[in-house]
């Protein structure tokens, strides 16, 4: 390796008495500084009233300073995405403030209400950050599922270019199971602009990692065909290694456990003397070799990990194949350059007042003026302006999302279920609104025959970056015909429900990205979804707008058993922010709700949606479609808000609000009640999640109109209550305070058992038999 970086470094033409190398390293101790002091004074300097602890975490940004100064102010072009390690945000931080992205008033506001994130938001934080993270795993596969949007968008509309997907995260997130579970998906061996550079500090929150892992993280993403990048040792021990005792060092080096290293971390060079040559054979040539050396060169030969030497971590980056996903293995000091570097407890430590003012003199910085610039003539504010220049994206201006029809027109008759009603929807609006359905992907874990997609991936293809041959192209028994070509409209990942939603919330984040409006619906099993929630919720939070279905559901499953019928998903869809949630009980409400949903995607004032679909049979003459045009209409809109009237009585007594596919058991029942003296209305809700924010509404909760209230639960027609949903009971529990009526809640709140529908529903209590009796105990009252 060169003595100094004058051709590797951007900006060559500058200063000529000073090496690029030197002027990086330069910026890298002010970066160090920067993020250890914007957590700092959130902790020690700023008023703190109520006493609690601000938190961040110093040591684990300081790992990261080398490797995020590396890539920032040498690597990344305008093109390339990174995701951050949730603990280095005040790291970004600091960058973004060196390069004018970060005004510096919100150097003081980390953790503070409207001020910095405690991790990086790509919403909430006031400077740029690719990537939302804090989950752990979630921001680490984020943008191998950028990766693919990305791809997806420039293969059909254009505009998305190029770059690279960085994720740099710790070596503690790899017990993420998430991890695992993207890199070797079958769709990811391909991306080779995926870049993983893995902070290998070995310490976690509680201890030092026991055991050398390295090896086996190395061999896991070999063997997932991923280049494998290692930077153990730095420049100073590779010279030390040349010796004579050299070859000893570094065996004993390569063989000691962590907590052995780390221990050595924290002592003085006169223990180093005594400690690390060991015991046997090799214990003299080392103690020979570390005699030569002076205090401070054994001090940082120690520390000389290649997580730390800038020029071998740019040569890393220039050896990046980019024709396969890429680990960078970087070994790194957690506390780097801090008063409690290696320390086992270090992960949430802060510095006192006399650490700090000793690191601001180390760094040539002023703990009483910590936000100073670099001079406006130096070679560091040179270079933070050239990479500034560099890293400038061009603008994209908004792209209005194409027109979605409300009403395809068409009024089912027969039997059929909400799910047949997704794949029929999908195809209608390949004819009557093929703009918007050019923008529609769809998304499965190897469920899309399952969940009733057959014919819409007849019609759209799958999509692939390259066409591969169809095998069963001319076989007569093959219905469902798997056509891979770049122009295909559905994405295929492997059976990891983790994998499906964290693609979807990056094909949800295209329209602001690349102003390229994406229309993305992820299919999977409702049982599963609650695998799922937290990369959902999360590719919410982080902007991602979509659709998910989960069907089927419920104990409409019967015969699977309890393992597959889901009890709570119903509720999350009403406690979810950022999403609106539908259980429509037939399909013109599925027809309706879907397209009002995907009406809601790919703008800045959009959400996500939650539809919960089942397969149960049902004759869809109950729905009582009104064929008046207007009244159709009205129909419609009560039906996208949340609910309708499906039969009123002149003098009801009794009202039964049902959800899903429970509707028939409530029209049943209705008819049985009157039969029995008890008129009794019957109210179909579609979407408990918007009626419950209509009852907040009216309550001057939240903002929001609340008019469906007043027309489904008029005051002159409140009666006591009776609520069934095939899930757990208080999903819609709720709805006795629209008038403060007596209720009673019928719903799924145990494991279920395999058997018919009629045996799940009568076990679980929400068959008519119990419907007509939670009714007539009402009714006594």
């Amino acid at each position: 390796m060169a003595d100094t970086l004058t051709s590797a470094v951007p900006g060559a033409g500058g200063v000529a008495d000073r090496s690029r190398l030197e002027v990086l390293a330069s910026v890298e101790r002010r970066v160090l500084w920067l993020s250890t002091a914007i957590i700092d004074h959130a902790n020690r300097v700023r008023p703190n009233p109520d006493g609690l602890k601000v938190g961040g975490h110093q040591a684990s940004s300081a790992s990261m300073v080398s490797i995020m100064t590396s890539l920032w102010f040498h690597d990344l072009d305008a093109r390339d995405r990174v995701s951050v390690k949730p603990h280095a945000s005040p790291v970004l931080h600091a960058i973004n403030y060196l390069l004018g992205e970060l005004d510096e008033r919100y150097l003081t506001t980390l953790r503070s209400f409207g001020g910095l994130q405690s991790y990086p938001s790509r919403l909430k934080d006031p400077d740029p950050a690719d990537y939302s993270t804090g989950s752990v795993g979630i921001g680490a596969t984020a943008p191998i599922w950028g990766a693919i949007a990305r791809r997806y968008v420039e293969g059909h509309f254009g505009g998305a270019g190029t770059g690279r997907q960085y994720s740099l995260i710790g070596d503690a997130e790899l017990d993420e199971g998430a991890c695992w579970e993207a890199l070797q998906d079958p769709a990811v061996a391909g991306l080779g602009e995926v870049v993983w550079i893995v902070d290998l500090n070995r310490q976690s929150l509680d201890r030092v990692v026991p055991e050398i892992a390295a090896g086996r993280l190395e061999g896991m993403f070999t063997a997932a065909g991923w280049q494998v990048i290692t930077l153990k040792y730095g420049r100073l021990l590779q010279e030390l290694f040349t010796r004579p005792g050299g070859a000893e060092l570094r065996t004993r080096l390569d063989t000691m456990g962590n907590p052995e290293y780390q221990r050595l971390l924290r002592c003085t060079p006169e223990q180093l003397r005594e400690r690390l040559p060991g015991t046997g054979t090799t214990a003299e040539p080392i103690a020979r070799l570390l005699s030569a050396l002076d205090d401070a060169t054994l001090h940082a030969a120690l520390r000389n990990l290649g997580g730390h030497d800038l020029q071998a971590l740019l040569h890393a980056y220039d050896g990046i194949d980019d024709t396969r996903p890429t680990v960078i293995f970087a070994y790194t000091v957690k506390g780097h350059g801090l008063h409690s570097e290696g320390h086992p407890q270090n992960h949430s430590s802060l510095m006192s007042a006399e650490q700090m003012r000793e690191l601001a003199a180390r760094l040539g910085t002023d703990l009483d003026a910590p936000w100073t610039a670099f001079p406006a003539d130096s070679p560091e504010a040179e270079l933070c302006a050239r990479t500034a220049a560099r890293l400038r994206r061009p603008a994209f201006p908004p792209r209005e999302p194409p027109a979605v029809p409300t009403d395809i027109g068409r009024t089912p008759t027969g039997t059929g279920n909400t799910q047949q009603a997704l794949g029929r929807v999908l195809l209608d609006l390949t004819r009557q609104a093929p703009e918007a359905a050019g923008r529609i992907v769809t998304v499965s874990p190897d469920v899309s025959s399952s969940t009733n997609l057959g014919g819409w991936l007849n019609k759209i293809k799958v999509w692939s970056p390259t066409e591969r041959p169809d095998w069963f192209a001319d076989d007569a028994e093959t219905i469902l015909h798997w056509r891979e070509h770049p122009t295909g409209q559905h994405i295929e990942l492997g059976i990891a429900e983790t994998n499906l939603v964290g693609l979807l919330g990056e094909l949800g984040t295209t329209w602001s990205r690349w102003s390229q409006p994406l229309l993305p619906i992820g299919v999977l099993y409702d049982p599963f979804v609650n695998r799922a929630l937290e990369p959902w919720s999360f590719g919410i939070y982080a902007g991602g707008q979509s659709i998910l279905v989960g069907t089927p559901s419920g104990v409409t499953l019967a015969p699977e058993g309890g393992a597959h019928q889901s009890i709570t998903t119903p509720s999350l869809g009403i406690e979810q922010p950022g999403c609106v949630s539908y259980e429509p009980a037939f399909v013109i409400d599925t027809e309706w709700c879907l397209l009002a949903s995907l009406a809601q995607l790919g703008r800045p004032d959009g959400q996500s949606a939650y539809l919960r679909l089942s397969t149960r049979p049902v004759d869809q003459q109950l729905a009582a479609v009104p064929a008046d045009p207007a009244a159709r209409e009205r129909r419609r809109r009560q039906s996208v808000a949340g609910a309708y009237a499906l039969r009123r009585r002149s003098r009801p007594v009794l009202t039964i609000a049902a959800m899903g596919a429970t509707v028939p058991e409530a029209l049943a029942a209705a008819e049985r009640l009157d039969a029995l003296g008890h008129p009794t209305d019957v109210v179909c809700v579609t979407s408990p999640d918007l009626l419950f924010r209509a009852t907040r509404a009216r309550r001057g909760r939240e903002e929001g109109p609340s008019w469906i209230l007043d027309q489904v639960f008029p005051a002159d027609r409140a009666t006591p209550l009776v609520t069934v949903v095939d899930g757990h009971p208080h999903t819609l529990a709720f709805l006795g305070t629209v008038n403060n009526v007596p209720v009673q809640t019928l719903g799924v709140s145990r494991f279920g058992q395999s058997g018919t529908i009629d045996d799940v529903y009568r076990y679980h209590g929400i068959d008519a038999d119990s419907i007509v009796g939670a009714a007539l105990d009402l009714a006594d009252l």
